[in-house]
């Protein structure tokens, strides 16, 4: 990266993930001040959760790493990767170096769910299972797959994610870019019948109709649907009159419950108005899940019925959804688990005044709602905050001059930093174990292996 203008703009955007992309793409590519970004990454490897967090049957939805590789190709943005912010460099330091901080860091962790039994064995947050499959390498490397009848809470489409990865088998997903860990231990599942609960109807569930669409597409899974599970009050049918997408999601559930069974080896289904209050244990291990049946309240929320059913099985995942963390010296709201902001800036905390030169956008900003369009919005609301305030001379200039005085720093600690080149190694490299399996790509999942292929060859920045 060479710096022409001395009077450009400096940033760092910490995460690269989606957000963490299109941030860094809206600053380079504004027409008011010369950019260059520096997107540091905890991971050797870029992408966050579309690499890290999307299932491995959906080269779909992976095909937007194709965009976010034209962004990374760009001039004004450079890479620089397998660096914990906190740890190996602080805020405070990035301050010396660049005149404004754009955090995006995303959400990777399980939200809690306050039910007993909830820290049993066989009680699994599902971003856990999610970053197992996906052979991310901050995760565990097996999986204890013994259970022939599991229970999955959440009806968004992480919960059916891991209701499909479950349901389905190995060999089925073996021609994906699974590691090796990760087909071993799938070799081994003992799942036969998957279930997926949720406390509100059919017009509440936030399954997309694709996701919902392909569990179909299976030979091996038989999805069911009740048909006293298909119920709709005033609102819950406005909600299908307001969205396209809900009303196509309730049109498959309704198909699922009509039809007759399919013969297959595997059932799947999706149980509605059930919502769960105890995780059922003996021996302190899990043995079912209690669930109270609800009903419409004629507002599209549900009440308790007070009939209670007790569920026969084995493992419990929680997929209740993601929570962000806190980055070492930056404020960050314990209950919203956000950083504190107002649309961009970073606050020192709620309604307090904004803390100069820090930004936040993403999941980190909003929470983990909304898809990659969302993304692409909300970097443009913070990254116009940041230049409006760069053009108004309210940001404090760096004190440290030209693109290699960072690296020289980590240098300096013996930080093994990874970079976009690397990245081009460390893919090459994935994509000759797959053409070796005849498949597309065979994820590195050990994090010191895939630092040393990224660092192959002596490093240019």
């Amino acid at each position: 990266m060479t710096e022409q203008n001395s009077s450009a703009l400096r940033v760092a955007v910490i995460g690269a993930g989606p957000a963490g992309i299109y941030a860094s793409d809206q600053l380079i590519r504004n027409e008011e001040r010369e950019v260059y970004v520096d997107l540091f990454e905890q991971m050797p490897a870029p992408f966050g959760l579309i690499r890290y967090g999307v299932a491995p049957d959906h080269p779909r939805i992976k095909g937007i790493v194709k965009s976010l590789h034209n962004v990374l190709d760009k001039p004004r943005l450079r890479l620089l990767g397998n660096i914990e912010i906190g740890k190996d460099i602080t805020v405070e330091e990035l301050r010396e170096y660049y005149d404004a901080i754009v955090f995006a860091t995303g959400a990777v962790r399980d939200r809690a769910l306050n039910i007993p039994g909830v820290d049993l064995p066989e009680s699994y947050g599902a971003a856990d299972f999610v970053g197992f499959y996906d052979g991310n390498p901050r995760f565990d490397r097996d999986w204890d797959l013994s259970a022939k009848q599991v229970a999955v809470i959440g009806v968004g489409n992480v919960g059916l994610d891991v209701a499909r990865i479950l349901a389905k088998t190995a060999e089925e997903l073996k021609v994906t870019e699974i590691p090796d860990n990760v087909y071993e231990s799938l070799k081994n599942n003992q799942a036969t019948e998957v279930h997926v609960f949720g406390r509100r109807g059919p017009a509440q569930v936030k399954f997309t109709p694709q996701e919902l669409k392909e569990l179909d597409h299976s030979d091996n899974i038989n999805v069911v649907v009740d048909p006293e599970d298909i119920d709709y009050d005033e609102a819950s049918e406005e909600a299908r009159r307001a969205s396209k997408s809900q009303d196509l999601a309730c049109q498959i559930l309704e198909g699922y419950a009509i039809r007759e069974p399919k013969l297959a080896p595997h059932t799947l289904q999706i149980h509605l108005f059930e919502q769960p209050t105890e995780i059922l244990e003996k021996d302190g291990h899990v043995v079912g899940l209690r669930t109270e049946r609800t009903e419409l309240d004629g507002t599209g929320n549900v009440r308790g019925t007070g009939k209670t059913t007790d569920w026969p099985v084995q493992a419990v995942y929680r997929a209740v959804g993601y929570r962000s963390e806190a980055v070492p010296g930056v404020p960050f709201d314990t209950t919203t688990n956000v950083i504190p902001n107002d649309g961009g800036h970073v606050l020192a905390n709620s309604g307090a005044e904004h803390v100069p030169g820090l930004y936040a956008t993403g999941w980190i900003k909003r929470g983990p709602i909304g898809l990659i369009g969302n993304t692409k919005s909300d970097a443009k609301q913070t990254t116009d905050m940041l230049i409006a305030d760069a053009v108004a001379g309210n940001l404090t200039p760096r004190t440290h001059e030209g693109p290699e005085a960072i690296v020289e720093l980590l240098d300096a600690r013996g930080i093994a930093y990874t970079t976009w080149q690397g990245w081009y190694r460390l893919d090459a490299e994935e994509r000759a174990l797959g053409e070796a399996e005849g498949r597309e790509r065979k994820k590195i999942v050990d994090w010191e292996e895939m630092v040393s292929h990224a660092r192959a060859v002596p490093v240019c920045i």
